[in-house]
């Protein structure tokens, strides 16, 4: 059995996988494994943005308790407050690695988009192509750092424990169908959801919830397994794959309609289509199993063209496709 040994084990090649890499590789060497291609994770189906307290109009304590009240009483205060706080400074950990994130000609301020559940406007965004902006950003610092090795089609199989401590994992290569050991001081667990467990989402093909099944093996506690966010709109068509159409697109008044081209999102919630994501994907299920369509409208057409171009030019150009 081959052995490879690293200071550090990533497992996982999206955001998280590769923002800690690149950070990590100051410290010591990183072997990073993935069991598709580098680029093969959910990060690049992200459009609408990051939401960040970057504005002297927003606070943090205003987008913690925004936080709290969308969690609908299961969010862990301590962890949210944690998250928020630090979220200015990994958006300039990514601006630092070259990701150049909207902004006002005229002010040169971050242009930010509004998404379901939040009071102010904070979401910073690359168009509606965000995430596929962020993974090129990434890849390309990633591939620079010479303390860094991919091992790409490598799937993570096992966690190796001893004495209560992981020490590393059983890593199947993909391409020679043999299995292989990689050892390190540190191992990180970067391998996303488990949302394509289902058949409709806007999930990739290897979220799959492996590392969460590894971790329970070794011995840790996993909890909320049932907490599984399905994002609201995707395209749907009897002739081509679904994908995901951007929540910034509601944050800009596009307008949920039924079948009789009314609107039913005021009656299930406050902030209609700007509500939490669960609530509109409970409220879409609903509508649809109470008058048996198979689908909803999204309507924008109401929106100059040139402002849809501008603003969602990757949902613009797929529906024309």
């Amino acid at each position: 059995m081959k052995v490879y040994s690293s200071d550090f084990l990533v497992i996982g090649s999206g955001l998280s996988g590769q923002l800690f890499s690149i950070k990590a590789a100051q410290h010591g060497t990183i072997n990073m494994v993935t069991k598709g291609s580098l680029t093969e994770s959910a990060t690049a189906r992200a459009q609408g943005g990051f939401a960040a307290v970057v504005s002297p109009d927003d606070s943090i304590e205003l987008h913690v308790e925004d936080t709290i009240r969308v969690g609908a009483g299961l969010c862990h205060r301590d962890v949210v407050e944690s998250i928020v706080k630090d979220g200015p400074e990994r958006i300039r950990d990514l601006v630092e690695i070259g990701v150049e994130f909207c902004s006002e000609e005229s002010t040169g301020a971050y242009e930010l988009g509004l998404e379901g559940g939040h009071s102010k406007r904070r979401v910073l965004h690359v168009k509606d192509h965000t995430g596929e902006d962020i993974e090129l950003a990434l890849t390309k610092r990633l591939k620079s750092e010479k303390n860094i090795e991919v091992f790409e089609n490598h799937m993570a199989v096992n966690l190796y424990v001893m004495n209560n401590r992981v020490h590393g994992a059983y890593i199947l290569d993909e391409n020679t169908n043999e299995i292989e050991s990689f050892v390190a001081k540190i191992i990180i667990l970067a391998t996303g959801g488990s949302g394509r467990v289902f058949l409709y989402t806007s999930n990739p093909d290897v979220a799959t919830g492996d590392g969460i099944a590894m971790a329970f093996r070794a011995g840790a506690t996993v909890m909320n397994l049932e907490m599984v966010q399905f994002h609201p709109t995707l395209l749907y068509h009897h002739k081509v794959r679904s994908f995901l159409i951007s929540e910034a697109l509601r944050g800009e008044g596009a307008l949920l309609l039924g079948r009789d081209g009314q609107r039913f999102m005021p009656d299930y919630h406050k902030d209609a289509e700007l509500a939490p994501r669960d609530i509109v994907a409970r409220a879409i299920d609903t509508e649809l199993k109470k008058t048996g369509a198979n689908h909803v409208w999204l309507d924008i057409s109401f929106k100059d063209v040139a402002f849809i171009r501008y603003s969602f030019p990757h949902n613009y150009e797929t529906c024309l496709t």
